[in-house]
C-alpha cells in the first residue's frame, strides 16, 4: 500500500538528511488542522498577564484513514495521544536552521 501525506500545516515542509541536503518537501494542503483553546489569566507577572490554556477539540483535522498520514503542529499531536495517523516535523534537535537560527526544515518527524 502507497502511503499518503498531506500537511495540515501553515507551512511547507522540507526535510533535509544528514548531509543537509533537501531530499522532499511537503506541500501545505491549504487547510490548517488547530484545536480549540481556552486561556483564563490568573494574574501578572512584572505587569504582564499570565493565563492557562485548555485545550479543546480538533479544527479541521480529518478522521484516520488507512494509509495516511496527517502532517500537524505539535501542539495538535500531542492534544491527541490516541491518533497514531498524527506526525510532526521535529523543531527541536531534528531542526535545520539558517546562520540567523531560523528553521529552514526538518531531519525527521515525531509521531504519538
Amino acid at each position: 500500500m502507497k502511503l499518503k501525506f498531506i500537511n495540515l500545516t501553515p507551512h511547507n515542509i522540507d526535510v533535509y538528511n544528514d548531509k543537509g541536503e533537501k531530499i522532499k518537501t511537503y506541500p501545505k494542503s491549504g487547510k490548517v488542522a488547530r484545536i480549540q483553546d481556552d486561556v483564563t489569566i490568573k494574574g501578572e507577572i512584572d505587569g504582564v498577564p499570565v493565563g492557562t490554556i485548555t485545550y479543546g477539540k480538533p479544527i479541521d483535522l480529518p478522521d484516520p484513514q488507512e494509509g495516511v498520514y496527517y502532517i500537524v503542529s505539535m501542539v495538535v499531536r500531542q492534544a491527541l495521544p490516541e491518533r497514531k495517523d498524527l506526525i510532526s516535523p521535529d523543531t527541536s534537535k531534528g531542526a535545520v536552521r539558517d546562520e540567523q537560527g531560523r528553521i529552514l526544515g526538518t531531519t525527521r518527524f515525531i509521531s504519538n
